[in-house]
């Protein structure tokens, strides 16, 4: 224990509380909301929010203390692991809502497309920081990792889920930048994007995808069908003003105009009660933690741990970023959760891996030798 800290002890000190002291706020906060999305009570959302926080929170903290050479041993397990439990979800999963994404593992149902998220993010890292540097703008830097993510997305659309497909391909592409794959790569695949785009919306979308999009750009068209999710969602923010209705008093929500007020629309749900300043709130404690977040990427002494952090902070990125999109009807719906506000288990599980891995690396860093990247 050194003078500069006083009475606390050590481990204790050296967490990094610039961020979790916000995400504590922010896990608070989004409790309140779910506090009045479910009526007024702890059940059924707001207390099983707590609950998986905290459990999840215990896990981050295990994945913290992980030394580099573990992760790197277990990095290639992991990923054949959950692309046999996808090609699981094909055989035998559990439908819900028309959808066959999860696993009934019995003591829980698991969503293991949501934890190729993180995994595929340190899979391309470990990859990249095997590959030797003068191998980087050759076939077998953009061959291999495109192998990678591009098995589990397409195991992902036949589920067919959309949302997560993306966020899967969006967190491996991440790491391809880092990585130093030339920029004229990505700008050509960005062209062909756009050129494929129309044989894909209508080729390979299904019919509620393609309304969906179409939907974006004029939702009042079928206000009370395929623009109702959004058009609710809009008048809920719409009506919180700059203070909000305050605490308990949202209308779209109590009354059930406002889809999924404790999922996929908690930030119309949260808007509508606390205004523009509840609104400016989070969008501040999500700026802190993946400023953090970037800041450990920088601070990272190896290319691995450069890798790894980076990657993770654009899956936090993703979820927020199409998530308030989405609920202001700039984004198609697609079913993409808030961080650590939202109602599921699935997403809190995914964003806590995250933090958890973020804060590895951050531990990485502090005992790492100072000096240039290495691999």
């Amino acid at each position: 224990m050194s003078a500069g800290r006083g009475i606390i002890p050590d481990p204790i000190a050296r967490q990094p509380w610039g961020m979790l002291i916000p995400l504590f706020m922010l896990v608070a906060f989004g409790a309140a909301v779910l506090y009045s999305a479910g009526g007024g009570g702890w059940d059924p959302y707001a207390s099983q929010h707590v609950i998986r926080f905290v459990v999840f929170l215990i896990m981050a903290s295990i994945i913290a203390s992980l030394p580099r050479d573990f992760v790197k041993l277990m990095t290639y397990p992991a990923y054949v692991v959950v692309l046999i439990m996808l090609f699981a979800v094909e055989l035998m999963g559990a439908l819900r809502g028309g959808s066959q994404r999860w696993l009934d593992l019995g003591f829980m149902v698991l969503q293991p497309s949501e934890l190729m998220k993180p995994v595929i993010v340190v899979t391309l890292a470990h990859f990249y920081a095997a590959l030797p540097v003068g191998l980087i703008g050759g076939w077998r830097a953009l061959l291999v990792p495109a192998v990678f993510i591009g098995m589990p997305v397409g195991l992902v659309l036949l589920q067919p889920d959309l949302g997560t497909s993306l966020a899967i391909a969006f967190g491996g592409a991440v790491v391809m930048l880092l990585a130093g794959l030339p920029l004229r790569w990505f700008i050509g695949g960005g062209v062909a994007a756009a050129a494929l785009a129309p044989v894909v919306f209508f080729f390979g979308l299904q019919e509620y995808q393609q309304r969906r999009v179409l939907t974006m750009f004029n939702p009042e068209a079928d206000a009370l069908g395929a623009g109702y999710h959004i058009t609710q969602s809009k008048i809920a923010i719409g009506s919180g003003g700059i203070f909000g209705k305050g605490f308990n008093n949202g209308s779209q929500s109590h009354l059930q105009y406002l889809p999924e007020p404790q999922t996929d629309f908690v930030f119309a749900t949260m808007a509508e009660e606390w205004g523009l300043i509840g609104g400016l709130f989070v969008l501040a404690v999500f700026s802190i933690i993946l400023r953090w977040g970037l800041k450990v990427a920088r601070d990272s002494r190896d290319r691995f741990s450069a890798l790894l952090a980076g990657g993770m902070v654009a899956v936090i990125f993703f979820y927020v970023a199409v998530n308030l999109l989405m609920v202001m009807g700039m984004a198609p719906v697609v079913g993409i959760p808030l961080p650590f506000m939202s109602h599921g288990g699935s997403s809190m599980l995914t964003n806590m891996i995250c933090i958890g891995a973020l804060m590895m690396v951050n531990s990485w860093n502090r005992k790492a030798p100072r000096g240039g990247l290495t691999s």
